[in-house]
């Protein structure tokens, strides 16, 4: 997590969602009660495209703006609108005959090839987010920073409140930062969410609920606590360092209601079992997460920089990850800039992760799930940026990436016909983004010089 600030979590991959994008906005600068002029804007915006391979693609476009309000007081207010659509593993493992599954309902199918891993194809998500922050002085050296948030799905609400204070020490070359936050969620997953370890319905079953879009079925609920200390130090006159601890608890409804794991028959052939073959997963109601986060940033003599920055986080589901990334900012001249990056995130999996269950397995287990952001991954990320930093307060830029992920089969479920199969395939994505970063003032001033040229 970054200093100053705690990000507010949600159902889908983190690491998708942290990116600003292109949009284009005009904004009148607002008023504030000083009689002087008043300051500008400052418009931040962007369009982020993540794509995997078969699977699933996102768009999402970000808008930020920002406004000193008074001395060293900002609002800044950040508008989020992102579709997520494709097809999205749903737990099953791959077998040698076509595979039909149902939604929680049993109103809706769809069915998956041979040899396949079964992707859910009807995977859609719309989300709309708003999220405000007012960042105040509150001493000569003592800053706070007061957030809300709010953000909406067809099937899933949040709503959060954060708050940060950082203290200035060493003639201004140490800052403390402490922060908290607190998310209430509420999700309605469509056609109503299962019970652990109940069988996926037949095909035509009905039941449950209705699988339209925006019509979910009964609320359930979660909250999720996270608190951050965090210390951030001058070493000198061109580098800076970083360290946070974060503690975060959840509570509440964290199964994912549209997972299943395959049963197989008890014979040890990897077939499934005859009757009944899927049933849908279960998490702990409860989780507890802690992060070290460590970056360091050097601007060598030709003014490039180069940052550095180490993430281990670990929680009580048996989860373990570590995090390297590396970024190079080369300046090339006259405003232009080269940033290569690359990132490399490994992870162990949870205690209750399961690729199947042998029949009769699931009367015994507290939990199971077979969701493979649960499994053991190694994901890799190598990319490109290239920036146009213009006047005083604008930039342009452009960074194309590729993600590489792969992960590693239990042993112990791959067993019979399964032992030859990839219970958990490589995925791979491409990502693209754009983003534009202008004060209004600069806006309004190249928007007259245009003017000018076409009416000259």
């Amino acid at each position: 997590m970054q200093l100053k600030k705690i990000t507010k979590g949600r159902k889908k991959s983190q690491n998708i969602r942290d990116s600003l994008a292109m949009a284009t906005c005009t904004l009148l600068a607002g008023i504030t009660p000083q009689t002087q002029a008043a300051s500008p804007w400052q418009i931040d915006g962007g369009l982020l495209i993540y794509a995997e391979k078969n699977r699933v693609s996102l768009v999402e476009p970000v808008l930020q703006l920002r406004k000193e309000i008074a001395d060293n007081e900002f609002i800044t207010t950040r508008l989020v609108a992102d579709t997520l659509t494709g097809a999205s593993p749903n737990g099953a493992a791959p077998t040698d005959t076509p595979q039909t599954f149902t939604s929680p309902s049993g109103n809706k199918s769809y069915t998956t090839k041979a040899n396949e891993i079964p992707l859910d194809p009807t995977f859609k998500d719309t989300r709309g987010a708003i999220n405000m922050e007012w960042e105040k002085p509150l001493s000569e050296r003592l800053r706070g920073i007061f957030g809300a948030s709010f953000s909406s799905e067809h099937d899933y609400t949040s709503f959060g409140v954060s708050a940060s204070l950082s203290q200035d020490f060493n003639q201004r070359n140490t800052t403390l930062t402490a922060a908290v936050s607190l998310d209430a969620d509420s999700i309605s997953p469509l056609g109503g969410a299962p019970d652990p370890f109940t069988a996926m319905p037949a095909v035509g079953s009905g039941g449950g609920g209705d699988d339209d879009e925006g019509e979910g079925g009964p609320s359930e609920n979660k909250t999720v606590q996270q608190y951050l200390l965090g210390v951030t130090q001058v070493l000198g006159h061109n580098t800076l360092t970083q360290l946070n601890y974060s503690y975060g608890h959840s509570n509440g409804y964290l199964t994912d209601p549209y997972k299943i794991l395959s049963v197989l028959d008890s014979n040890g052939s990897g077939d499934l079992r005859a009757t009944n073959p899927y049933v849908y997963e279960k998490r702990p109601d409860t989780r507890t997460f802690q992060t070290l986060y460590w970056k360091g940033i050097h601007q060598l003599g030709n003014e490039d920089v180069i940052t550095l920055a180490y993430r281990y986080g670990w929680d009580d589901w048996g989860v373990k990850s570590d995090t390297y990334d590396v970024r190079y900012r080369w300046e090339i001249g006259h405003g232009h800039y080269l940033q290569p990056h690359y990132r490399h995130y490994n992870q162990s999996a949870a205690d209750f992760y399961r690729q199947t269950l042998t029949d009769g397995e699931e009367t015994t287990l507290d939990y199971a799930s077979a969701d493979s952001r649960l499994g053991e991954l190694t994901t890799q990320t190598v990319g490109l940026k290239y920036g146009i930093v213009f006047d005083q307060d604008s930039e342009i830029n452009f960074r194309v990436e590729y993600m590489h992920q792969t992960g590693k089969t239990i042993a112990s479920d791959a067993v019979g016909k399964l032992a030859n199969v990839d219970l958990l395939p490589e995925n791979k994505a491409a990502i693209f983004q754009a983003g534009i970063s202008m004060s209004t003032d600069t806006l309004a001033k190249r928007m007259r010089t245009a003017y000018y040229k076409i009416t000259r």
